[in-house]
């Protein structure tokens, strides 16, 4: 979908936005340079000597300097001496740093991206030269948005990025409408999110949200809200589109070799599962073209923990929410669709969501949650088993203590655990991979496909 009253594209204000730099670094701006670096220097200069001994030789090789310090947004200021000449390697030196700053495209390595750094003819292209495009996914438990440009073939950087937990599903299985303290979360999350977006020159965003919205009597009416209050225009989309859109978010996790994959996405408000399989025929270049079968369980860890309790989970309650999960999964008729490659060594489980990311955090014993080492995990079937052992045995505090779980997902993990036991049941594995990552780069993937700015970059570089 687009944004409201803005065509194919998004409004540019020209200016920032808000910087995926680390803190102390300044943002680019929509020219490519760095806020507050000079746009040029005049060829006389003003901000040092130009001679020494009067030498032309030395003035050109100092002149060039400058212009190094320029492209770098380091040059010093009016009036002031620049540094002392430095060799001809120290000046090689600062002409590759400054040509890294100046593209603007430092990635925030808290956030979710592709993991791909810049190569090939995309690398040499300025920043404000490749387009930008962006997905937000709203569920029912988290808002997400994702900004990002294309770099190689099939792969892109993530430019900005924002991630809120604001439980717009809470209380709705229960009531079947979204609270107005939800609403209110969830609003103020977009509002963010649309001041990023409207900061940038996006050629095409996709905006979606999910179970919450499907399910809620009231879902309509929230996003004519969101329309009108954040300027953004949700698109909700059908079970089946989620479930695809996980699939292509995550392609690049599925090895060459592979047999078949049952991949799951654990939700708030939903779960999707999609069979697919890789053992006939040439594989496409679209992981979603070989799913063989797929489903959604109208449940999620949100819906399921209000349901079953998630502060304090005993054993007995933790078995029933695993019994209410396999019921579902026993319905689905496409279930046995790889049984022919089950006891393959080239099968395995791939799950992309907060709760097989957080048995990650716990399994890696991390200080606190570090998204490169987890993305792309192998768990094997005994360690998954000693991480679901070790967080059952956890009260809710220690639970909140662990820094891979917090506060904010202490009483919706083992409801995740539960869903994640029901499905290993179903289809068992010695080997799980661990995404972080699904919807929103699958709508990702998908946008930079359609506008075809990876066949461009085949042919040196990505499309205007």
């Amino acid at each position: 979908m687009r944004y409201r009253d803005a065509g194919a594209r998004t409004p540019g204000s020209g200016g920032s936005g808000e910087s995926v730099e680390p803190s102390g670094v300044s943002a680019p701006v929509a020219g490519g340079r760095l806020e507050g670096a000079p746009a040029n220097l005049s060829a006389a200069g003003q901000d040092g000597p130009t001679t020494q001994n009067g030498k032309p030789r030395k003035r050109r090789k100092r002149r060039r300097g400058r212009k190094v310090y320029a492209r770098d947004g380091q040059g010093a200021p009016q009036g002031q001496p620049t540094e002392k000449a430095r060799s001809g390697q120290a000046a090689k030196t600062a002409s590759s740093s400054s040509d890294r700053s100046s593209a603007g495209v430092k990635e925030r390595r808290s956030e979710a991206t592709n993991g791909q750094a810049f190569t090939g003819a995309a690398a040499r292209k300025p920043f404000e030269d490749l387009p930008v495009f962006a997905a937000l996914d709203l569920g029912t438990n988290n808002c997400r948005l994702l900004v990002a440009i294309p770099t190689r073939y099939g792969q892109f950087r993530v430019i900005d990025a924002f991630s809120r937990i604001v439980r717009l599903g809470e209380g709705l299985s229960a009531s079947g409408r979204l609270s107005d303290a939800a609403m209110d979360r969830a609003v103020e999350a977009l509002k963010i999110c649309g001041d990023k977006l409207r900061s940038r020159n996006v050629r095409r965003a996709r905006l979606i949200a999910t179970e919450a919205c499907r399910s809620a009597e009231n879902g309509s009416e929230f996003i004519d809200r969101v329309e009108k209050e954040a300027g953004l225009k949700l698109e909700i989309i059908d079970r089946q589109t989620e479930a695809r859109l996980a699939v292509s978010g995550c392609g690049s996790l599925v090895e060459r070799d592979t047999q078949g994959v049952v991949l799951f996405d654990i939700g708030g408000g939903s779960s999707e599962i999609a069979l697919i399989d890789l053992s006939k025929g040439r594989r496409s270049q679209h992981l979603a073209n070989h799913i063989v079968s797929w489903t959604s369980l109208p449940v999620g860890v949100v819906s399921l923990a209000e349901r079953f309790g998630g502060r304090t989970v005993t054993r007995d309650s933790f078995a029933a929410m695993v019994d209410d999960v396999a019921t579902r999964l026993s319905a689905f008729e496409g279930r046995n669709r790889l049984n022919h490659v089950l006891q393959s060594p080239r099968f395995h489980l791939l799950g992309t969501s907060g709760t097989v990311t957080t048995l990650a955090g716990v399994h890696l014993d991390l200080p606190r949650y570090d998204r490169r080492r987890v993305d792309g995990l192998w768990m094997d079937r005994t360690n998954v088993d000693l991480m679901v052992e070790k967080l059952l045995g956890w009260d809710f505090q220690s639970r909140v203590a662990n820094p891979c779980i917090g506060p904010d997902r202490a009483d919706l993990v083992l409801a995740g655990c539960a869903i994640l036991e029901a499905i290993r049941a179903v289809w068992p594995s010695q080997r799980l991979r661990v995404a972080d990552r699904g919807l929103r780069e699958g709508i990702l993937s998908e946008l930079m496909a359609d506008e075809g700015v990876w066949r461009d970059a085949r042919r040196g570089g990505a499309r205007r």
